[in-house]
């Protein structure tokens, strides 16, 4: 029997490659880590993370702060994880208590906006909901698109490269989180097509019943006391046809997540009584765990829906 060889490593680009050994030479423990999550990242999406590495480069900033911005996000998450074993709970249960130090701290929401970006491609469980998103994005659905909490800007940005829907609206409650949007979508020329982003809240803000043709929520849910009236609020914005597209997390402590999903089965009820129902889903478990030996470790797992209206 021929025993066929593995497949060579693809090559880091330049500025991917950079950013690794900063963040290897700053946290050394970080390599094993890296080195792995590496191995699932192909070339396109390499030169993705190249573009924006270069995008961050030419705002100014240096390889070193992004790889700070990374690793805070690294730090941050652990020392939460601990915690969440230790106490069974979220550090904290309501808005006002993260939204001063998170949302309305300009230093460290950049700090958070571009770590997270990161993660997007070096973490295995965020770089699949990123695939899965494209994947599953309409590409012949016209009509108005709607985000609400864009946060870094590249998923309301791979909407408007991949899609054909006519308008584009982000909303989010952090005025950086904007800014960094719509500088993402400037310097990459996205925005050919009419878009508009607006700092608001989701909850009070007046956006027309039945009025869109596309709502996706990612990574919002577990930030908001009351996960139901976002959902609730989705069900009403989105037409009979509209593709609905909401990624959340369970048992996945972090600084700012303040509502504590425990199962999936919990998510399945909430969107059905919230008028929602599953089209299709993506459940990732902890890397190297099944799906019930994380939610019996109290493990992070990761998910993504795409809903309809029922």
């Amino acid at each position: 029997m021929t025993v066929q060889a593995a497949p060579a490593p693809v090559a880091l680009p330049e500025n991917v490659a950079a950013l690794i050994d900063k963040v290897i030479e700053d946290n050394p423990m970080h390599r094993n880590f890296v080195t792995r999550a590496l191995a699932n990242v192909t070339a396109p999406e390499l030169a993705h993370l190249d573009d924006y590495i270069n995008f961050c480069k030419q705002k100014g900033l240096t390889v070193a702060y992004l790889a700070e911005c990374y690793l805070t996000i690294v730090g941050d998450t652990l020392r939460e994880q601990i915690y969440f074993q230790k106490h069974k709970k979220y550090r904290y249960s309501t808005f006002a208590e993260v939204g001063d130090s998170v949302y309305f701290n300009e230093e460290y929401m950049s700090f958070y906006m571009y770590g997270l970006a990161i993660t997007s491609y070096l973490w295995p469980n965020h770089l699949d909901l990123f695939r899965f998103f494209r994947e599953t994005l309409p590409t012949g659905k016209a009509g108005k698109y709607l985000e609400i909490g864009p946060g870094h800007g590249y998923f309301f940005m791979t909407a408007m490269e991949q899609s054909t829907f006519d308008t584009f609206t982000g909303g989010d409650i952090s005025e950086t989180s904007i800014a960094m949007t719509r500088a993402l979508i400037e310097h990459f020329g996205a925005g050919k097509k009419p878009f508009d982003l607006v700092c608001m809240d989701f909850l009070k803000t007046d956006l027309p019943e039945n009025g869109f043709d596309a709502v996706v929520m990612g990574e919002v849910l577990e930030h908001v006391e009351q996960p139901d009236l976002f959902l609730k609020q989705i069900a009403r914005l989105a037409n009979k046809n509209a593709h609905i597209f909401v990624t959340t997390c369970i048992n996945a402590p972090a600084v700012d997540h303040i509502y504590l999903f425990k199962t999936p089965d919990e998510l399945v009820k909430l969107f059905d009584d919230c008028g929602l129902k599953i089209k299709s889903q993506l459940i990732r478990p902890y890397e190297g765990k099944t799906e019930a030996e994380s939610l019996a470790q109290l493990l992070p797992i990761n998910v993504a829906y795409v809903l309809e209206k029922k």
